[in-house]
């Protein structure tokens, strides 16, 4: 097949273009080329900005016809709607990745299926625009302009990225995490998570490729490993080899006060139970999760050891000044109140 990446060299679109040209596709990468990535040989490479629409749309009239194109940078609304014009007609599949925060949180049942609610709050722009990317996509489907599917990834890491924590994407956690150091998170640490390796969500977007039945749908691709957030910080630690961590709980609406730019996802999105239902990816697109997180956090941290990315902790002194602002307002609390079961 002839394919075309909107992205290509991203932490799952570089996965992407590896396991669609070792499947033998003719591809083509189009992005920026701000970041060389590692693509393969045979793959073509495409240089513009989808922002700039105009250009973009003339640049893909001349491209040619695609039998399918895999979106992965589409984030407003008006990049869909670039999209519907750009495509319409050149294309027999269109696969938008969407995220699986575009449902409603708390979500009313779990595991959330493709089908449940999706509300999600105007107060969490990334996942309300998303939303509206679908809805426009979906629509053009139904109206015959673009056939369309969609794939919906959780937490994504792996070689080329990081591991999320509380309190942002910042690999100084990972130092601390090394050395002992105490680590927050937030709540009571066992609202549930999942994570999925770049190259297992990979899977489900060359499966969609050219899948005629999976046309006007869309499918969940996330981790299958249901962990509270207390296991999911302590497999990093076992993936380091380091000691069992101590974990320093905080709520999550006082989080949200003190640090609120570093502590945004967690409001938003981290503080709620994610788990959901990947049987329709699994069935249709041949979706499997095949690493482990352990394995997977390890294979992540050996990435950023080889290429010195692991911030040393003491480059973030907010952190330790959080935990000691914490423990005194404990102690505070304790001195004034006293013992309330006497």
């Amino acid at each position: 097949m002839r394919i075309l990446i909107v992205g290509g060299t991203g932490l799952i679109s570089s996965a992407i273009v590896r396991f669609l040209a070792e499947r033998g596709d003719e591809v083509t990468v189009y992005n920026r080329a701000r970041r060389e990535g590692e693509l393969p040989g045979s793959v073509r490479r495409l240089v513009g900005d989808r922002t700039r629409f105009e250009e973009f749309e003339r640049q893909m009239a001349a491209a040619g016809r695609f039998d399918c194109v895999i979106d992965m940078v589409c984030y407003s609304p008006e990049e869909a709607a670039s999209a519907i014009r750009a495509f319409r007609g050149r294309t027999s599949q269109y696969v938008f990745c969407s995220t699986v925060d575009v449902y409603t949180k708390p979500a009313r049942r779990y595991p959330v299926r493709e089908g449940d609610e999706r509300r999600p709050s105007g107060e969490f722009p990334y996942a309300a625009n998303k939303a509206v990317c679908e809805t426009l996509l979906l629509e053009a489907h139904g109206r015959g302009d673009l056939p369309v599917t969609v794939i919906r990834p959780a937490q994504t890491y792996g070689e080329g990225g990081s591991l999320i924590h509380t309190l942002g994407w910042g690999t100084y956690f990972l130092d601390r995490i090394r050395r002992g150091m105490p680590v927050v998170v937030h709540g009571d640490g066992n609202s549930l998570w999942c994570a999925c390796h770049r190259d297992d969500v990979a899977r489900a977007f060359v499966g969609a490729a050219g899948n005629a039945s999976a046309l006007g749908k869309a499918y969940n691709a996330t981790g299958e490993e249901w962990m509270t957030w207390n296991a999911y910080v302590e497999g990093i630690a076992e993936a380091m080899g380091a000691p069992r961590p101590k974990l320093v709980h905080i709520p999550t609406d006082l989080l949200g006060r003190l640090a609120p730019k570093r502590a945004e996802w967690c409001v938003k999105n981290f503080q709620f139970d994610n788990v959901f239902d990947n049987s329709a990816a699994r069935s249709e697109l041949g979706f499997r999760y095949t690493i482990p997180w352990v394995e997977g956090a390890r294979r992540t941290v050996r990435w950023l050891d080889e290429r010195g990315r692991i911030e040393p902790a003491e480059s973030q002194p907010f952190y330790d000044k959080l935990l000691a602002a914490w423990e005194r307002a404990g102690d505070r609390l304790a001195q004034e109140l006293g013992d309330l079961d006497g």
